[in-house]
C-alpha cells in the first residue's frame, strides 16, 4: 500500500554554497561607496513594478490584488512545507459550543434521519443512499494510483450506479451488501493506522450508522492521501524553493508595486543607525563627504532586531511573513533561556563558592527555573511572581545540597537578597538582563559571518555556558532562516539597497532568476 502512519523525517533545507555566494555577489557590487554610480544601473533595464523602482506604480485593481494574494498564499505553503519537516494537514474540528458546530451537526443529524426513515419506510426509499454510494465510489476512485486498473474496474463495476437504480426500482437492492464491500475495499487501501476504524466499521450493524462512519473514515484516509503527497513531494520543492519563492515574490511586485514598503523601512531604518553610528566613531577630520557602509552589514543588524521584534504590534517586513511565526517562537524561547541564564549568573556570583563541585545542582535549578518560566512570555504570565517562586526554590535546593555536605546553610539575609535579586530581573533596564542580552546578541551576530553549513559552532560568550546547548540549536535555526531569507530575497534587498543609497539615480528592474548551475 502506498500509504503508512510513517512520518518521513527530512532534514532542515541546506542551501548550497553556489545559491550562498549568488546572494554575496549580489550585495559584494554595493559594499563601497567610492565604486561607480554607473555600474548600479549600466545592468539593469527600467521596470516600474521592480521593488526598487523610481517610477510610479500604476492603479493596482482589485484583479491584481487577488493575484498577489493567491501568489502569496502558494508561496507560504510550499515554503512550510520544505522548512517544517513535521508540517501535515489536520482535520479542522469546530470548537463544541460553537454555533458553527452546533449548526453542522443539527444538519448533519437531520440528513441521517432523514436516510434512516426512507430506508424504514414501506416500501424503501433508496434515492438518498444510492447518492451516497455515488460519492463514496468517487472517492474510492480518488485515491487509485494511475496503474490501479484493475481495482478501478472492480469499483465501477461493484458500484454501478445505474444498475443500482435499476434494483432500486425492483426492491432488489442489497444496501448492507454494498457498503460491507465499500468497507472491505477501504481496509485494502488505507493506511495501517486506519485499521482500527475499519474493525469498527465492521462490527457496526446498524446501516445508517454504518454509512456515517464509512464517510467519516474516508475523510481521515483522504487527509492521509494529502499528507503521504506532502511527505513525497516535500524533496522536490525543497530543491527547487529558493528560485521558485523568488519568483513567485516577483510576480506579487508586478501585481502590488508598493509591496516591499515595510522592507525598505526595516532595511532604512539600520541604515540609518549604520551612518549615524560611523559619524559618531569617526573623527570629524577624517570624516568622507560619503562614509562607506557594507550593506551586508546593515542586512545583518536588521536581522538581529528581528529578536527583539514585538510580535503583537510590529509588522514584519514583507519578505519574512513566510518565517515569522517560526521567528516568534524562537524570539520568546530566547528570551526564556536569557532568563535562565541571568538567574545562573546571579546564583553563581551569590553563592557559587559554597556550591562550587556540585554539577547536578546546577542542572537541578535551571530545570526548576525552565519550569516556572515556561510561557512567560504570553500577557497573563505574572513574571515577578514566578521570579520570586524560582528564588525561594533556588534556596531551598541550595541549603539542601548544604546539609548533605554538612555545610552550613544560607542565612536569612542572603536569601533574601537573592530572591530580591531575581525578582529585579523583571524590571526594565535591568543591567544583568541588558548584559546577558548583549552577549546572546553578539553571538547570534558571530552566526551570521559563518558559511551556510559550519563545521563547527563559535564560543558561546561567558555567562552563557548554562544554556549552550540549547542556544546552539535556537542559534542554527536562525541561522538557517536568515540565510535562505538571503538567498531568496537577496536581489530585492540589493536593489532596495541601491535605491536608499542613491535616491537620485534611475534604478530598473531586478533579474530574479537563477542562473543554470
Amino acid at each position: 500500500m502506498p500509504l503508512n502512519d510513517e512520518k518521513q523525517c527530512v532534514n532542515e533545507d541546506q542551501q548550497s554554497d553556489s545559491e550562498s555566494s549568488r546572494f554575496s555577489e549580489s550585495m559584494a557590487s554595493l559594499s563601497d561607496y567610492e565604486c561607480s554610480r554607473q555600474s548600479f544601473t549600466s545592468d539593469f533595464s527600467s521596470k516600474s513594478s521592480s521593488p526598487a523602482s523610481t517610477s510610479p506604480p500604476g492603479g493596482v485593481t482589485f484583479d491584481d490584488v487577488m493575484a498577489a494574494a493567491k501568489n502569496l498564499s502558494d508561496m507560504t505553503l510550499a515554503h512550510e512545507i520544505a522548512v517544517n519537516e513535521n508540517f501535515q494537514l489536520k482535520q479542522n474540528a469546530l470548537p463544541e459550543n460553537s454555533l458553527a458546530g452546533q449548526v453542522k451537526r443539527v444538519v448533519h443529524q437531520a440528513f441521517w434521519d432523514v436516510l434512516e426513515a426512507d430506508l424504514s419506510a414501506e416500501p424503501p426509499q433508496y434515492e438518498y443512499a444510492i447518492r451516497l454510494f455515488e460519492e463514496i465510489r468517487e472517492t474510492l476512485l480518488s485515491f487509485l494510483t494511475p496503474g490501479g486498473n484493475r481495482l478501478h474496474n472492480q469499483i465501477c463495476e461493484v458500484l454501478d450506479i445505474d444498475l443500482i437504480r435499476q434494483q432500486a426500482e425492483h426492491s432488489a437492492v442489497d444496501i448492507q451488501g454494498l457498503a460491507n464491500y465499500v468497507i472491505n475495499t477501504m481496509g485494502k487501501m488505507c493506511a495501517p493506522v486506519r485499521d482500527e476504524d475499519i474493525r469498527e466499521l465492521k462490527a457496526t450493524t446498524n446501516i445508517v450508522e454504518m454509512l456515517r462512519q464509512i464517510f467519516r473514515v474516508l475523510d481521515l484516509m483522504r487527509l492521509d492521501m494529502t499528507n503521504f503527497v506532502i511527505r513525497n513531494i516535500r524533496p522536490y520543492i525543497q530543491r527547487d524553493l529558493v528560485e521558485y519563492e523568488r519568483n513567485k515574490f516577483q510576480e506579487i511586485l508586478e501585481e502590488t508595486p508598493n509591496a516591499l514598503s515595510q522592507t525598505t523601512e526595516w532595511l532604512k531604518e539600520s541604515m540609518d543607525e549604520e551612518f549615524l553610528s560611523e559619524t559618531a566613531v569617526a573623527p570629524r577630520a577624517e570624516q568622507s563627504p560619503t562614509p562607506s557602509l557594507s550593506p551586508l552589514l546593515v542586512l545583518n543588524n536588521c536581522y538581529l532586531k528581528l529578536l527583539q521584534w514585538d510580535y503583537q504590534t510590529k509588522v514584519l517586513p514583507e519578505t519574512l511573513v513566510t518565517d515569522g511565526t517560526r521567528l516568534q517562537e524562537l524570539t520568546e524561547k530566547l528570551n526564556q533561556l536569557k532568563m535562565i541564564a541571568c538567574l545562573s549568573l546571579i546564583t553563581n556570583n551569590m553563592v557559587g563558592a559554597v556550591t562550587e563541585g556540585l554539577p547536578e545542582l546546577a542542572n537541578r535549578l535551571k530545570r526548576i527555573s525552565a519550569v516556572l518560566l515556561e510561557g512567560m512570555n504570553k500577557e497573563t504570565f505574572n513574571l515577578k511572581e514566578a521570579l520570586n517562586s524560582i528564588g525561594v526554590q533556588t534556596c531551598a535546593e541550595v541549603n539542601k545540597a548544604l546539609k548533605e555536605r554538612d555545610l552550613p546553610t544560607l542565612n536569612a539575609e542572603v536569601q533574601a537578597n537573592l530572591v530580591g535579586q531575581f525578582s529585579s530581573l523583571e524590571e526594565k533596564g535591568n543591567p544583568v538582563c541588558t548584559l546577558m542580552d548583549k552577549r546572546i546578541q553578539m553571538y547570534m551576530k558571530s552566526l551570521l559571518c559563518l558559511p551556510s553549513n559550519p563545521k563547527s559552532m563559535p564560543p558561546v560568550p561567558g555567562g552563557l555556558g548554562v544554556i549552550q546547548q540549547e542556544l546552539e540549536v535556537l542559534g542554527c535555526q536562525y541561522a538557517n532562516i536568515v540565510n535562505h531569507n538571503k538567498q531568496v530575497y537577496g536581489p530585492f534587498y540589493a536593489n532596495i539597497f541601491r535605491q536608499l543609497l542613491f535616491r537620485n539615480e534611475a534604478v530598473g528592474k531586478i533579474e530574479t532568476s537563477l542562473p543554470a548551475n
